[in-house]
C-alpha cells in the first residue's frame, strides 16, 4: 500500500524513474504541484516517446470518461503512458475516476492536480489515490517559512544570500513562490563571476528594493524605537507608493506585533526559544522582537494591534475623510511608537 509522501520524497523517487501508477497533487500552493507534475512529464516519457503516448488535458476542458478512455490505452512502442490532469479541480465529475484508480494499469501514469483546494475527503477518490499510488498536499507557506524557503532554493544553485537580503525579498515579494523563485532565477543569472551571494546591493539595483528604505527597516525601527529612523522610512514610502503600497506596509507591521505579543507571552524569552516559537531561521529575524519585548509592554502591543487594524479600516475608506495612504502611514507609525 502506499502512502502520502512528502515533496522531496516524491522528487527523489521520480528523478530515479521509480514511478507509480497515480498520482494527486493538491493544495493551496501551485508552486510544488507544477515543479512535480513537470519532472514527470520530463522524466516518464522520452521526447520520441511523447507523440503517442502522453495526453494532458484540461479539467474545466474534460470529463471523466475521457480520462479513463486515456487511461485504459496501451502504450506504442513505449514501456508505459502519461495521463496529466491540469486544475482538476475545473473537472465537473472528478470523483468518477474512482472507477479507474480502483484498478490502474500498470503501464498508464494519471497524474492528477487539484489546485486551490483539496478533494472532498468524504469521498473515496483521495483514499483510493493514496492506497493505490502517491498523494502530496503542497500547503501554502507562511511569511516566516519564505527566508528559509530562498535559502533552500538557492543552495540547490550552489548560491548563497545574505539574510537581509532574504527578508527583503520576503517582504517585498511575499509568499508567491512561482513569483519568488522567478525573481531568485533572474537574480542567480546577474551575479558576478566568482562570487555566488546575493547581497541587498543587488536586489536594490536590479528589482527595484531600497536596500535603507523598506518594510524590514522599517519593521527594525519600530522594533528599537528610533523614531528619526522610522519617520524617514515613511517619508519615504509616501513618495514612493508605487513600490511601497500602504496594505504590504500594514500586513508587514501587524505580523510584526502580532508575534511580538506571543513573544511577551512565553516564559522563556531567549533568542533560540523565539526564533522556535515563530519558526524563525536567522537570529537576524529574532532581533527586532528581543529588542521590542524591551521597548514596549503587552498592553502597548495589544492596543498597537488594534491602531494597525483601525488603519487598516482608514485606508480602505471608513472613517477617513480622504488622507492618502502615505498620510496614514506616518500617522500610524507616530501612534504605535508613543
Amino acid at each position: 500500500m502506499a502512502k502520502d509522501k512528502s515533496f522531496l520524497e516524491i522528487k527523489k523517487d521520480i528523478e530515479n524513474n521509480v514511478f507509480a501508477p497515480v498520482y494527486l497533487f493538491q493544495g493551496e500552493e501551485s508552486y510544488f504541484i507544477d515543479q512535480l507534475t513537470d519532472l514527470l512529464i520530463d522524466k516518464v516519457l522520452d521526447e520520441s516517446e511523447r507523440d503517442f503516448n502522453q495526453t494532458l488535458v484540461y479539467g474545466s476542458e474534460t470529463n471523466a470518461a475521457t480520462v479513463i478512455n486515456a487511461c485504459k490505452r496501451y502504450p506504442m512502442m513505449a514501456e508505459r503512458q502519461l495521463v496529466v490532469v491540469k486544475e482538476g479541480q475545473g473537472m465537473k465529475d472528478i470523483y468518477e475516476l474512482i472507477h479507474y484508480v480502483k484498478t490502474p494499469l500498470p503501464s498508464t501514469v494519471l497524474v492528477i492536480n487539484f489546485k486551490y483546494g483539496k478533494l472532498d475527503g468524504r469521498k473515496p477518490l483521495g483514499k483510493e489515490i493514496s492506497a493505490k499510488g502517491v498523494s502530496f498536499e503542497s500547503k501554502k507557506y507562511y511569511d516566516n517559512q519564505i527566508p528559509g524557503f530562498i535559502v533552500s532554493y538557492l543552495q540547490n544553485k550552489s548560491v548563497t544570500i545574505d539574510p537581509k537580503a532574504a527578508q527583503l525579498l520576503t517582504d517585498y515579494l511575499g509568499a508567491d513562490l512561482s513569483k519568488l523563485t522567478n525573481e531568485l532565477d533572474k537574480l542567480t543569472l546577474l551575479l558576478p563571476a566568482g562570487s555566488p551571494r546575493i547581497t541587498p546591493e543587488l536586489i536594490e539595483q536590479n528589482i527595484g528594493i531600497s536596500k535603507d528604505y523598506n518594510n524590514y527597516e522599517l519593521q527594525k525601527a519600530i522594533a528599537n524605537r528610533d523614531i528619526l529612523k522610522a519617520n524617514q522610512i515613511a517619508n519615504y514610502f509616501e513618495h514612493n507608493q508605487k513600490n511601497n503600497p500602504f496594505i504590504l506596509s500594514l500586513n508587514v507591521l501587524f505580523a510584526f506585533f502580532s508575534n511580538l505579543m506571543i513573544c511577551q507571552y512565553q516564559e522563556n524569552k531567549s533568542i533560540e526559544n523565539v526564533k522556535q516559537v515563530l519558526g524563525l531561521r536567522f537570529d537576524m529575524q529574532a532581533y527586532d522582537y528581543m529588542s521590542a519585548m524591551r521597548n514596549y509592554k503587552p498592553i502597548k502591543t495589544m492596543n498597537n494591534i488594534s491602531l494597525i487594524r483601525e488603519y487598516d479600516a482608514k485606508g480602505k475608506g471608513f472613517n477617513n475623510p480622504g488622507t492618502p495612504p502615505g498620510k496614514l502611514l506616518v500617522e500610524l507609525i507616530y501612534k504605535l511608537m508613543h
